[in-house]
């Protein structure tokens, strides 16, 4: 038993390690970045389909096409794809009506059933759109007028498939919740997102804010809800099909962050599973492609990067038995300092943040990165045993429906989501292991001091604390929203 431990908590810190160095790699390839070329205007602007994919969004959806029917843009068709099963229809209606009055090309498209979800209205709409591009925008975005000004003429070669834009945080400031999200998001708006493209690896589209040019869609086999992460397998399935996806860094799409801690997991769940399931579906296909191996091995970490969950889970729960293991086997106490070195991908994940803290707040950097970094490290632990749940979900094969994240319309400290009709709190079994967790992990930091070890109890400490303030936030949404 001792000698399987031992294994298990060796092979997670070495993969933690490998991940770790992979994201150091993206770090370096960020700093090296180029700006790039400014593409010209086209001579003539082409035709552009907004998508608008909306399921029960009543609190969101009137600002979302207030905001989309103001883009600075003359050949445009706009469908809200409409899956609502509540008054969310009603008020669009409204709102197409309305518009269609002033001439604008807008239409309420609504399917008979919501047979695959997002990805299935994504499908519906693209079969019938007018435009040579099509732009996606979730329900709680609301893009700048000059949008599809800004991103359309990156469209300047034939083999360019789609645009991806950073997303910005309407109410980054409005708890801590959304802090340690923005924290998070931002990391991968920076530093992921332009260190693959400045690589030259294969990036992804986020889901929304984003233009397709439907030729490539239509290339590369079509929306497809075989994964939860309909937008990072369509991405893969079209960049091995030839296609080439820009990454505009200083174009910001601002959105809405989920304000209650339910509807991060319910995000969370869907990301982490989708990625897993898009990993399990394509990873065959990129290995047996002529794509250069630094492609593929960026490709890899990229696909999988969701299963460090797993692997931290892994080795925080194997943690505290290998304090004892250690106790009683004095002998092996080098194996033990030279396994040590596994720990040093913490410093490559720091830098990893620390650039992307540079870019978003380059004058109070130091400030905003020590504030924020050891809250995200713990926060993220805290969601280590949910996500490690979805995680293996999409690697086993268990399929689960399409959980939409709640939208709520909050963006400053007045606004409230106690009215909110999709809220519905439930205490779920994976509430009450993480308020376990969070005692495991208190243990172990009395049987470091116990023992007299002292090398493990930052990162039980680290558990302990996102456990606890992850069970916390489930079980009291209040507590942590600013007065």
């Amino acid at each position: 038993m001792e000698i399987l431990v031992v294994i298990g908590y060796s092979l997670a810190l070495i993969l933690i390690f490998f991940f770790s160095l992979g994201q150091l790699n993206l770090a370096i390839h960020y700093k090296k970045k180029n700006k790039g070329s400014t593409p010209t205007d086209p001579e003539v602007w082409p035709m552009v389909t907004v998508q608008l994919p909306v399921y029960n969004e009543q609190y969101v959806v009137e600002r979302l096409i207030e905001s989309v029917t103001k883009l600075n843009y003359k050949n445009l068709e706009i469908q809200v794809l409409d899956d609502s099963s509540d008054e969310t229809s009603e008020i669009i209606a409204g709102l197409v009506a309305k518009y269609q009055k002033i001439g604008l090309d807008i239409q309420h498209i609504q399917r008979r059933s919501r047979e695959g979800f997002k990805a299935g209205a994504l499908k519906y709409g693209t079969e019938i759109a007018k435009g040579e591009f099509i732009a996606v925008f979730d329900a709680d975005f609301l893009p700048t007028a000059d949008f599809l000004l800004k991103t359309i003429p990156s469209f300047d070669q034939p083999e360019i498939g789609m645009v991806q834009t950073r997303w910005g945080h309407i109410n980054k400031d409005y708890s801590l919740l959304t802090q340690m999200q923005a924290f998070g998001l931002d990391a991968h708006f920076t530093v992921e997102q332009a260190g693959r493209h400045k690589a030259g690896s294969f990036i992804s589209f986020n889901g929304t804010a984003g233009v397709w040019r439907k030729e490539c869609i239509n290339d590369a086999g079509g929306w497809s809800a075989e994964t939860l992460t309909e937008d990072l397998d369509l991405s893969y399935r079209a960049q091995l099909k030839g296609w080439q996806f820009k990454y505009l860094e200083d174009v910001i799409a601002p959105a809405e962050l989920p304000v209650l801690l339910p509807a991060v997991k319910s995000q969370q769940y869907r990301w982490n599973k989708g990625a897993a399931e898009t990993a399990k579906k394509n990873m065959g296909h990129i290995m047996k492609s002529g794509l250069k191996p630094m492609q593929k091995v960026h490709a890899t970490f990229h696909l999988l990067n969701s299963s460090v969950f797993l692997l931290l889970l892994m080795a925080g729960l194997l943690s505290i038995p290998m304090l004892f293991i250690k106790e009683a086997n004095p002998q092996m106490k080098i194996y033990f300092d030279i396994g040590s070195v596994f720990l040093l991908g913490f410093f490559a994940i720091a830098y990893f943040y620390w650039v992307a803290a540079k870019k978003v707040s380059p004058l109070k950097t130091l400030k905003y990165y020590l504030w924020n970094f050891p809250l995200f490290l713990a926060f993220s632990m805290g969601l280590s045993f949910h996500n490690a749940i979805a995680v293996s979900e999409g690697l086993i094969g268990i399929k689960t429906p399409f959980i939409r994240t709640p939208k709520f319309n909050i963006i400053s400290s007045k606004d409230s989501w106690k009215s909110n009709q999709y809220v519905n709190f439930k205490i779920t079994p994976s509430v009450l292991v993480e308020a376990l967790l969070c005692l495991y992990f208190i243990a172990g930091i009395g049987i470091g001091i116990y023992l007299l070890d002292f090398g493990l109890i930052i990162f039980h400490f680290m558990l302990a604390l996102g456990f606890g303030a992850v069970s916390f936030m489930s079980l009291r949404p209040l507590s942590y929203v600013r007065p």
